[in-house]
C-alpha cells in the first residue's frame, strides 16, 4: 500500500513539474505578445541550478495607469499580485493564480480585437 502511495506522489511531482515548465513557456510567450503590441512585460527564466532553465519565471506586465500585475511561478508554488501605485490590491495562489492570469490575457487579447476592428478603425 505504501509503496503504491509513493509511486502517486512521483508521478504528482512530475506532473506539478510539467505544468511548470508549460506556464513558463506560456509566460515568455505572452511577455513577448505584449512586448510586441506596445504593453511593458518582462518575463524572467530561472534555472534549476543543474543548467536546466524553465523551473520557474517571474512575469511582470505593467497594464496603465501605475497598475502592474506579478506572476511568480517556480517548484515552490505559483502566485499572483495586482497592485496600483505600489500597493497591493489582490494577492492569489495556485490554480486561482493562473485563472487569473487567463482572465488578463483574455482581456488584453480581447482589447487588442477591439482596437484593431474595421469597425472601430472607421470611427
Amino acid at each position: 500500500m505504501i509503496l503504491g502511495s509513493l509511486s502517486v506522489f512521483l508521478r504528482l511531482s512530475e506532473q506539478y513539474r510539467s505544468v511548470v515548465q508549460d506556464l513558463v513557456m506560456s509566460l515568455q510567450a505572452l511577455a513577448f505578445s505584449l512586448k510586441k503590441e506596445g504593453i511593458t512585460a518582462t518575463c524572467y527564466v530561472c534555472d534549476d541550478g543543474e543548467g536546466r532553465n524553465g523551473s520557474g519565471a517571474s512575469f511582470m506586465a505593467e497594464l496603465g495607469d501605475q497598475h502592474m500585475v506579478r506572476f511568480l511561478v517556480s517548484d515552490f508554488g505559483i502566485s499572483w499580485v495586482e497592485s496600483r501605485n505600489g500597493r497591493e490590491l489582490v494577492k492569489f495562489e495556485g490554480a486561482e493564480a493562473i485563472q487569473e492570469l487567463q482572465r488578463i490575457a483574455s482581456n488584453l487579447q480581447g482589447s487588442r480585437r477591439t482596437t484593431s476592428s474595421p469597425q472601430s478603425l472607421q470611427g
